[in-house]
């Protein structure tokens, strides 16, 4: 399969009716919005595109809308928000017919920084102080941003011991915050995986997330719909599993592997870490830009 290198997504903006957007490295930076990309939203919705932000954040999709509210994407500059951290939020509440939600205890050790407690609220669960006396691991992250998994391996291990399983609401493994690169709470989930640890994901590249995005945009055929991201592992993972196109930004995570020394995308490094990756996109940009 050929990926399709282009100059802005204004080139495809006849072709889809709605889009699936990543936050992180395609309409913001943790802490600044691109002004090309608000730019590009605003002409999609013009010509009449439905928009839904997918962010594999481990919080509460109405807390992912007032974050970036506060960072300049206001809520009226798109259609609808889910987060992986509002799946897990949602299933926790009420497991319906998952039988292994529906048997997991209450006992839960909080991984996360307090700023992401809120995802604890209206839940009926018993906080307590170990991993090893839980009946399972809420994981939203490093407590500190500049944490490594090294400091994890003591909890993890005491974890493993009691085979408690873990719920992971965050896939990333890590994140370009202000230029920094930060592990994010899939590193640790993964190490959980890798010692022995049963690991429960949500979000991005799993296929029931793309189910409740697709959700929010009700009466567009997904041969319509593009999904739109910078991570190989999980936008265009993502994206090929749901069968969505997609286009990657490669000015975002993988920037350093996918451009010219001009910074320009480059087809053939861009097939070969695809063919890596096992996951192929059906357009390639530098950013999303129109």
């Amino acid at each position: 399969m050929e990926v399709r290198t282009i100059d802005g997504v204004g080139r495809l903006a006849d072709a889809y009716d709605g889009f699936i957007l990543d936050l992180w490295g395609v309409l913001y930076d943790g802490g600044t919005v691109f002004p090309h990309a608000r730019d590009t939203m605003a002409r999609l919705r013009a010509g009449g595109a439905r928009l839904v932000i997918l962010s594999n954040g481990p919080r509460r999709a109405a807390a992912v809308a007032a974050r970036i509210a506060a960072a300049g994407i206001p809520e009226d500059s798109y259609d609808g928000v889910m987060s992986s951290g509002e799946e897990a939020w949602q299933l926790l509440r009420d497991p319906g017919e998952d039988a292994w939600y529906r048997a997991l205890g209450r006992r839960v050790f909080f991984l996360g920084p307090d700023s992401d407690r809120p995802m604890l609220d209206g839940l009926d669960l018993a906080e307590v102080d170990s991993a090893a006396e839980a009946d399972f691991i809420l994981d939203l992250g490093p407590l500190d941003p500049g944490h490594s998994i090294a400091d994890y391996e003591p909890m993890l291990a005491a974890a493993i011991a009691r085979q408690v399983p873990m719920i992971c609401a965050n896939p990333d493994l890590v994140v370009h915050r202000l230029g920094r690169v930060e592990i994010c709470a899939g590193t640790m989930a993964e190490r959980y995986a890798e010692l022995g640890g049963f690991v429960r994901w949500h979000g991005k590249p799993h296929p029931s997330v793309y189910g409740s995005s697709l959700a929010l945009m009700p009466g567009i055929d997904r041969r319509r719909i593009l999904a739109v991201g910078d991570s190989f592992r999980t936008d265009i993972r993502g994206a090929n599993g749901a069968g969505l196109d997609s286009l990657l930004v490669t000015h975002g995570i993988h920037r350093d592997d996918l451009c010219d020394t001009t910074g320009v995308p480059d087809a053939a490094r861009i097939r070969h870490e695809a063919t890596l990756a096992g996951a192929m996109p059906t357009f390639a940009c530098g950013a999303f830009t129109w």
